[in-house]
């Protein structure tokens, strides 16, 4: 079968769920580090995201590979066909976290990369006790259950959406409670029910901030990840650090793209107290 399609527009974004989650976790004042392999056309996203306060030291540039990509056409029914070109990513197994980095991090994300790189790096974490968050993502889909079980037991903090937890539970035959057995943090994504954070034997509902519009979902749970991460970096509450994920997910919802949304942390605290009570514990980013 060949197909040919006219297209009447084409959009090109930065994205990448580590550059997406560092994006935001920088506009929130802090200085992430993103590990991983890039391609030879990744100078200027580079100059973009070190521009934003991102360090990318530590991703490593393949020469003769092209950036990982991801192609979506999509129709006015918002039906789609998309693709995913691996390139450069598929070298990422070559690179361990001390290797590059020469130490171990405060905490390590593990996101969707591939499989045999991340579950690298979550025996590296293991074995220099390193606290993981895992964050499997859209990689549950092609992930064993051994795999999953295997990055579950060795994670600090599970994190996923509605979807991607009824998937590992079928995976794995793990409930919620069988998780919280080996992780100190189960949270899950609902949408536009907001979210739910398992800890410290609660169950903390969060609710979504309020927007002004919806122009594209993508990248919304990346930019929910950043603030979590400020929260926990912060040292607030559950209920604080999910609220922040929550307003950071609404400046994404409202823009086309996962990296288009930009704010100053006096406009971002000034929309949470909007919505939100944080006792006053976002002065410290007003600090800064």
């Amino acid at each position: 079968m060949s197909l040919s399609f006219l297209v009447d527009k084409l959009d090109k974004h930065y994205g990448g769920i580590a550059p997406n989650i560092a994006y935001t976790l920088a506009l929130l004042g802090e200085r992430p580090r993103i590990l991983g392999t890039a391609g030879k056309d990744f100078d200027r996203y580079r100059d973009w995201l070190e521009a934003a306060g991102v360090d990318t030291s530590a991703v490593v540039q393949i020469d003769h590979e092209y950036t990982a990509t991801f192609f979506a056409t999509t129709d006015l029914d918002n039906n789609q066909i998309a693709s995913f070109y691996a390139g450069a990513m598929a070298h990422a197994k070559h690179y361990t976290l001390m290797d590059t980095l020469g130490a171990m991090p405060d905490l390590v994300v593990i996101s969707p990369n591939d499989p045999e790189a991340m579950i690298q790096i979550m025996d590296e974490c293991a074995a220099h006790d390193a606290p993981v968050m895992f964050d499997p993502s859209q990689q549950v889909l092609r992930l064993e259950a051994d795999f999953l079980c295997h990055g579950i037991e060795r994670s600090r903090i599970l994190i996923c959406n509605e979807y991607e937890f009824e998937l590992i539970c079928d995976k794995t035959g793990l409930d919620r409670d069988a998780m919280l057995k080996h992780v100190d943090v189960l949270n899950i994504t609902l949408g536009s029910q907001g979210s739910v954070i398992y800890a410290d034997g609660e169950a903390y509902h969060i609710p979504v901030a309020p927007v002004a519009h919806i122009a594209d979902p993508t990248g919304v749970g990346d930019a929910y990840r950043s603030g979590l991460l400020k929260g926990m970096a912060s040292g607030w509450p559950w209920p604080v650090c999910g609220r922040v994920g929550a307003v950071c997910a609404a400046y994404v919802l409202e823009q086309v793209g996962t990296q288009n949304h930009h704010f100053t942390r006096r406009a971002f605290v000034a929309r949470f107290r909007e919505h939100f009570d944080d006792e006053r514990l976002l002065d410290a980013m007003l600090d800064d």
